[in-house]
């Protein structure tokens, strides 16, 4: 009996110092402190909005670069973004960025690189972080690109994220549609809006800021992002009713004039013919009701028009 009670009078001398507050434990926002996030391509639209959206919640971010000396890396250090030097064809300068990082963000560029060098980074980058033990890999690919669409710049992303799941990595793969930022603002204010549509077929867009947000909402939120892969759009409209929203924004008469068919590939190339031709007939698929229950404030193409400065004085 004694030894019962010896025992019990331990068991409840452990019980109540665990009901005790402890010195040490972290708060929701000191944990993202300590959670360091590498984002690559943060000088450019992508990776800085994925930057700036995690600096603003409280992470640690590391932002690699090829050039910290660079106005755009400067611009991030003076927000208290650690820069770190570092190039996807350099695996040693990424195994030093990753290192001590628990989640990274990926984005490669097809236009800088072509098919081989952009699948090459992207998998360099994802081995790497395979590798450094990173707990949670957030992966920018392009909307639909598992679907078969025969574009090269899709079929490059899809690439990459098959290598991604094949390591075992746990990832997130984010998959954008159309850039909201991708209109030419010169010649939208002169009056044209100049694509290669049908008139009345519906396109895809998204704002790059949404991109950061719902990478952000990936890495605060683990439990529902892991293994997840998601198309994200903020609006979907035709070429008539984007001159529509374009004219009442810009308080300047816009029209809507499409590139003949015939002279699209002699013109703009056979990759972005093939793209064109594919979103005539077939397009993006994203659920925008559904994401925008997810990001009540996923901006609308008129809504990122007067947020940019687009509405007339």
């Amino acid at each position: 009996m004694r030894l019962l009670r010896f025992l019990a009078s331990i068991l409840l001398a452990f019980g109540c110092l665990a009901c005790q507050p402890q010195d040490n434990a972290s708060s929701p926002s000191e944990e993202r402190e300590r959670r360091i996030v590498l984002v690559s391509g943060a000088t450019g639209r992508q990776g800085g909005a994925v930057a700036r959206e995690l600096i603003g919640r409280g992470y640690h971010v590391r932002a690699l670069t090829r050039n910290p000396a660079s106005d755009r890396a400067q611009a991030l250090a003076a927000l208290g973004i650690e820069l770190v030097k570092g190039d996807f064809e350099d695996r040693k300068s990424l195994d030093r960025a990753l290192r001590g990082a628990h989640g990274a963000f990926s984005v490669q560029d097809f236009w800088e690189h072509d098919y081989e060098g952009e699948v090459r980074q992207g998998k360099n980058f994802a081995d790497a972080a395979k590798a450094a033990g990173i707990r949670h890999l957030v992966y920018s690919s392009v909307g639909s690109a598992g679907k078969k669409t025969g574009i090269p710049h899709f079929e490059s992303k899809f690439e990459i994220e098959e290598h991604i799941r094949a390591l075992g990595l746990d990832y997130t793969i984010l998959r954008p549609v159309s850039f909201m930022e991708g209109w030419d603002r010169e010649q939208i204010l002169a009056g044209r809006l100049v694509h290669a549509l049908d008139p009345e077929v519906p396109q895809q867009y998204i704002a790059v800021q949404d991109i950061g947000t719902f990478a952000a909402m990936a890495f605060e939120h683990p439990g529902g992002w892991l293994g997840r892969e998601l198309d994200i759009a903020g609006d979907e409209l035709t070429m008539t009713e984007l001159a529509a929203i374009f004219s009442r924004v810009t308080g300047k008469t816009v029209t809507y004039e499409q590139v003949p068919w015939s002279e699209l590939e002699p013109g703009w190339g056979a990759e972005l013919t093939t793209m064109f031709r594919w979103f005539n007939d077939v397009g993006y698929s994203a659920d925008i009701a559904a994401l925008r229950a997810e990001h009540p404030g996923l901006k609308t193409v008129e809504q990122f028009l007067r947020d940019g400065g687009w509405a007339a004085d």
